[in-house]
């Protein structure tokens, strides 16, 4: 079936395929400068961390009924006080080892990670992606990811607590969001968009979180021509999904993630736990601040989990 005309006039608008040159596999990460760094630097005013991460458990958000994904992480133990010596008093080690998909509990995406029509960004073959995973356009390309972060509280804006399952953001919906926060989002920055469906999950509804029950609050396709006009480096939900679920139209399966990730080399985010930074920027007016996330380097991986850490 056809790809509809829609999806396709909008792909060649936000397209950024050679901007960088034609080997490039960062795509959007390149818009974060030494200057954008220094700027964000500057938002650290009180030295005030929040960790947006959710805990990497076996009772995790359990996101195995997502094509691909295949639960929690595992873990076991390797040894547990060993002795290294015949001396009862001598050190002892304890060791573990955690099996895990890449893209589970709070993440980036790699830009391999989905490609249509044959393409991945910058185009890239299909073929970049086999059994060893990545050898084009893999999380380990990203070697920092350190740059200026706003919220954008897109449910406190509309004055409620979570944003209704299957809910679609517009571009409308994030400029009232951004006028909320009294700055403008930049080239280089990256946003985080706060729905409130992490709410579920912390209620142990893992069900509801997962989009299995009420929907998936989340970017509709017309976001991605925001994100391609503000230039923001990377961008990251506090969802299950990323982008909104059920999805807008029958015909077409996950168009922002093939418009973000494949048209405009934007790296993106899920599952970013983000009430407690919501809850102080409510609290102060301040919705930007020094936002350190960078991915784990694994090598040809399609995703890393990350542990990232605004600093206000």
């Amino acid at each position: 079936m056809p790809l509809p005309d829609e999806f396709l006039e909008l792909a060649r608008k936000v397209n950024n395929w050679g901007r960088w040159g034609s080997e490039d596999e960062l795509g959007t990460i390149n818009l974060i400068t030494d200057e954008v760094v220094r700027r964000a630097a500057s938002c650290v005013r009180i030295g005030k961390r929040f960790s947006l991460a959710l805990p990497l458990s076996e009772d995790g958000p359990d996101l195995g009924n997502i094509p691909g994904r295949a639960g929690n992480p595992e873990r076991k133990m390797l040894s547990i006080n060993l002795a290294i010596s015949k001396n009862p008093d001598a050190m002892r080690s304890s060791d573990d080892a955690v099996s895990m998909p890449l893209q589970c509990a709070t993440h980036w995406d790699a830009l391999a990670h989905v490609s249509y029509a044959g393409r991945l960004y910058n185009g890239f073959p299909i073929s970049s992606v086999d059994e060893r995973g990545a050898s084009r356009l893999g999380i380990a390309n990203i070697k920092t990811l350190v740059s200026r972060g706003v919220l954008l509280d897109v449910a406190r804006t509309k004055g409620v607590d979570r944003l209704q399952g299957g809910y679609a953001i517009t571009p409308e919906d994030l400029d009232a969001a951004e006028k909320r926060t009294g700055v403008r989002v930049e080239a280089g920055d990256v946003i985080l968009i706060r729905t409130g469906s992490i709410l579920w999950l912390n209620e142990g509804r893992k069900d509801s979180y997962s989009g299995i029950v009420e929907g998936i609050p989340g970017p509709g396709m017309a976001c991605a021509q925001w994100f391609r006009e503000r230039d923001i480096a990377a961008v990251a939900t506090d969802n299950a999904g990323f982008e909104v679920w059920p999805l807008e139209r029958k015909d077409l399966l996950f168009p922002v993630h093939l418009l973000d990730l494949v048209e405009i080399g934007l790296t993106q985010g899920q599952n970013f736990d983000l009430e407690a930074l919501a809850a102080d920027c409510a609290d102060d007016n301040v919705y930007e601040f020094l936002l350190s996330a960078s991915p784990e380097a694994f090598e040809r991986g399609l995703g890393s989990p990350v542990n990232p850490v605004a600093i206000k």
